[in-house]
């Protein structure tokens, strides 16, 4: 469905919206061919993940030198973004805000609701329409699942939109995290996620990384996805079926020391108490699902260890120190490809120099 058509038929009314398809959504997001409004992970096709690479990967290398760090600060140095983050967040946060500053983007925050009109009773909606008069772009983190997607419709309609990046939307979809991870799979797999076994372990049911990536994994062929989590934390239907319709394979564990030889990346994930109604995650032996300094004995030489962190005790910290720990590689990773995003978003990425490798 074209996105006028879909602004004319559902577009009009949110309920409707909502209940709509996603693949007949997205185009209501992109405009002239490019993302306008990042929100799901199903808006990243394989083509738009290798050009978002390659940006990355050419903005890590002109930014080495000043003259090449201020020739890409130059680029949007007009342009202003406001990071509204009203759920605890470090890295995403100074992700984004990093990623702003490299390409010269100003930037303002809101961290806290009760610092902004919502306690006089002003309506989310409102207060959003409000950062809009003073921004060109809107990076969120929402505790309320498809709070984000219902800001990106509402601004859509709106005299004067502005884009809106999704920075972790309830337990729906964290879909920039799925484009750091498949990144740092990228650059630390030959071949990146294409053929590799891929295990990802620990809160499954509530966590929003793990989902995003499992959607991110339609665009790489001959992928295995093994889920090792306790029984009340499994990764839920709608992507066990999202996996079975694109003909993904994928088993389930409740250990996680019996599949690490097979894999060729280990995605950690910590325990999403948070979301607990009575502190039922307390009472789950999670031994079985930590990785220990003894099982570096056992994954493959080529393996790597990733987590989204924050991280308690699911990751020994003496595993920090193997070179196949890349999880503080994988935070960094974050800041180039946002920075890649926020220039494809606003056209720019085309301006970025070649680094000089020499």
């Amino acid at each position: 469905m074209k996105r006028t058509a879909l602004m004319t038929d559902v577009g009009r009314d949110w309920d409707a919206f909502h209940a709509t398809d996603i693949s007949s959504k997205l185009p209501y997001f992109s405009r002239e061919n490019r993302l306008y409004d990042c929100l799901f992970s199903q808006q990243f096709d394989r083509d738009l993940l290798d050009r978002l690479f390659g940006v990355a990967d050419r903005l890590r290398e002109v930014t080495q030198s000043k003259t090449g760090a201020d020739a890409v600060r130059r680029l949007l140095s007009h342009k202003r973004a406001m990071l509204y983050f009203v759920q605890p967040s470090t890295r995403t946060f100074l992700s984004f805000l990093n990623a702003c500053h490299i390409l010269g983007l100003k930037t303002s925050e809101i961290r806290d609701t009760s610092t902004s009109s919502e306690v006089k009773g002003e309506s989310p909606e409102d207060t959003v329409r409000t950062f809009s008069s003073y921004v060109d772009l809107i990076i969120m983190r929402h505790p309320l699942p498809g709070f984000v997607e219902k800001t990106a419709w509402f601004m859509n309609r709106v005299k004067r939109p502005v884009p809106i990046i999704n920075g972790g939307s309830g337990k729906d979809q964290h879909p920039t995290q799925a484009l750091l991870d498949v990144y740092t799979l990228h650059r630390s797999l030959k071949g990146g996620p294409e053929g590799k076994t891929i295990v990802m372990v620990g809160d499954l049911k509530r966590g929003r990384t793990v989902r995003s990536l499992s959607y991110l994994m339609k665009n790489y062929k001959g992928v295995k996805l093994v889920f090792v989590s306790p029984p009340q934390l499994r990764m839920e239907a709608d992507i066990l079926d999202f996996l079975k319709r694109h003909g993904i394979p994928c088993r389930e564990a409740d250990d996680l020391a019996p599949v690490l030889p097979e894999a060729d990346a280990v995605y950690m994930t910590r325990i999403q108490d948070e979301h607990d109604k009575a502190g039922e995650s307390k009472s789950l032996d999670l031994a079985r699902f930590d990785f220990r300094a003894e099982h570096l004995k056992v994954i493959k030489p080529t393996a790597i260890i990733m987590h989204p962190l924050p991280r308690r005790h699911e990751i020994d910290v003496a595993v920090d120190e193997d070179d196949r720990a890349v999880y503080w590689r994988q935070e960094r990773n974050g800041m180039w490809v946002r920075a890649a995003l926020i220039a494809h978003i606003f056209g720019v990425d085309g301006l970025i120099p070649a680094g000089d490798k020499h």
